[in-house]
């Protein structure tokens, strides 16, 4: 298993699409694999045959040991497909040489592209005394369920026929029990769509485990289901359980974290938002944001920039260790976004520096890759503030836990018609609530206080983003 991002220790194994006995080529995907941040297809770093697939679909595998091997041809002993730390190797393979001449000298293959370091001892040939056998006979032993692998391929024998599908929507197949080979596409090129999973395991929701004419529908019944949604047709089921992975175990870890390590406060604001939602409604037909999605999530977030660069203190970090506090001269906005995966915060770097179009594209950009599955490690790192849109779910606001490493955390509510005060008449208006949470280590009352107001007064006069800028 290959380092697929930064500070990830482990992946869990979602779909096999080869199985042993099977051609692959260099940069052919073997596997799907799920970390805690992103869902990412494994291509092959060898030419040759599958020799052994060392763990089944749905297990859990940790960083540097061996997941695939593959014959590289004629008469020679499977090669690892990823690359094995020497603690692992040690235990999996203590007294079988591998061909010294066969191993490169600069970078070894691995299954995506970040690579291991030439200078790192971890890899270098291994010297012992006798014949010469599989490298990858001893790590089978910690996996024996490999075996059943091929029984859970739903007839994918290579990449070369597999089904069109993005990650999320080949991660619902795989929890709803629907064998990709069987669905017929509707998408553009073939595309196969959420749609089409879903209309595939209409016909039989019920007997999908049971019934014998549904023999490509393997998936474990309690374990597949998804966190957000853990339902099951089974028959006087009265509890399932789900493990606590991907996501969702990434999520509460820092969550816990957070809570039980920075003194949380939340304080709240309700204004007219009356005149913002008209600029929005202008901004549409402006030919300056022609083709750019215009929503009030981007003025709020305009005027959260605007906020921060008034008051800067806000835009910080506490580091426990060197016991200082690290202000922020830039700014890298988060945006929660709810997927098919669970909560991630992908941030938009540089915020501070984009006009309003380009705002709006970053925004767009992120909320689509976060939909599909897409969203890279690398683009959930290094948040300085974080915005939550809780009032899509129709919720008046809520009281939002810091993300780590972040001194505050901006909760936007529903936007609502309701009677308001306006010119000294009670009038119909659109208003809405804020909550802003921050840590009480480094962000003092008055601070949170003046950052929330300025928030607040700048989408009740909007002209104030541009006197205040």
């Amino acid at each position: 298993m290959p380092d697929v991002g930064e500070g990830l220790t482990e992946a869990e194994i979602l779909k096999w699409y080869v199985q042993p006995g099977d051609t692959v080529t260099d940069g052919q995907v073997v596997c799907e694999v799920e970390t805690a941040k992103a869902a990412v297809e494994l291509p092959s770093p060898f030419d040759g045959t599958v020799h052994e697939l060392c763990f089944p679909e749905g297990t859990t595998v940790d960083v540097g040991q061996v997941i695939i091997s593959v014959n590289v041809g004629g008469d020679a002993p499977p090669a690892p497909a990823a690359p094995v730390t020497e603690s692992v190797a040690a235990q999996a393979v203590p007294a079988e040489p591998v061909a010294e001449e066969d191993e490169p000298q600069g970078r070894q293959p691995v299954l995506v592209g970040y690579g291991v370091a030439a200078s790192s001892t971890k890899r270098r040939p291994r010297k012992g005394s006798g014949d010469t056998a599989p490298a990858a006979a001893a790590p089978v032993q910690q996996a024996p369920a490999a075996v059943s692998v091929p029984e859970q391929l739903n007839g994918h024998a290579s990449a070369a026929g597999r089904p069109l599908a993005k990650p999320p929507v080949r991660k619902l197949a795989k929890d709803l029990g629907v064998d990709l080979t069987t669905v017929v596409p509707t998408g553009p090129d073939g595309i196969i769509t959420r749609e089409d999973v879903h209309a595939a395991a209409a016909p039989a929701p019920a007997p999908a485990v049971e019934a014998p004419a549904a023999a490509p529908v393997q998936a474990p019944a309690p374990a597949a289901v998804p966190a957000a949604a853990p339902t099951t047709e089974t028959s006087g089921a009265r509890e399932t359980r789900v493990p606590i992975k991907g996501v969702r175990k990434a999520t509460a870890a820092a969550m816990v974290g957070s809570a039980f390590t920075a003194p949380h406060v939340t304080e709240f604001v309700t204004f007219d938002i009356t005149r913002t939602m008209k600029l929005v409604e202008e901004l549409k037909t402006d030919k300056d944001m022609a083709g750019l999605r215009v929503n009030p999530l981007l003025l709020i977030a305009k005027a959260v920039l605007v906020a921060v660069r008034r008051n800067p203190e806000i835009n910080a970090a506490w580091d426990e260790a060197a016991q200082e506090i690290v202000l922020k001269h830039y700014v890298n906005l988060g945006i929660a976004a709810a997927t098919p995966r669970g909560l991630i915060v992908p941030n938009i770097k540089d915020a501070h520096a984009q006009t309003l179009p380009e705002l709006s594209k970053s925004l767009s950009e992120l909320v689509a890759t976060a939909r599909e599955g897409k969203t890279t490690p690398a683009a959930m790192q290094g948040g300085t503030f974080t915005i939550t849109n809780v009032g899509v779910f129709g919720v008046d606001t809520g009281t939002p836990i810091l993300n780590p490493g972040e001194s505050a955390i901006l909760a936007v509510g529903a936007i609502k018609l309701q009677p308001w005060v306006h010119k000294g008449k009670v009038k119909p208006r659109q208003v809405t609530t804020l909550a802003l949470s921050f840590d009480h280590r480094l962000v003092d009352g008055e601070l949170g206080s003046k950052f929330l107001a300025d928030i607040a007064a700048i989408l009740e006069q909007p002209k104030r983003l541009i006197t205040w800028a």
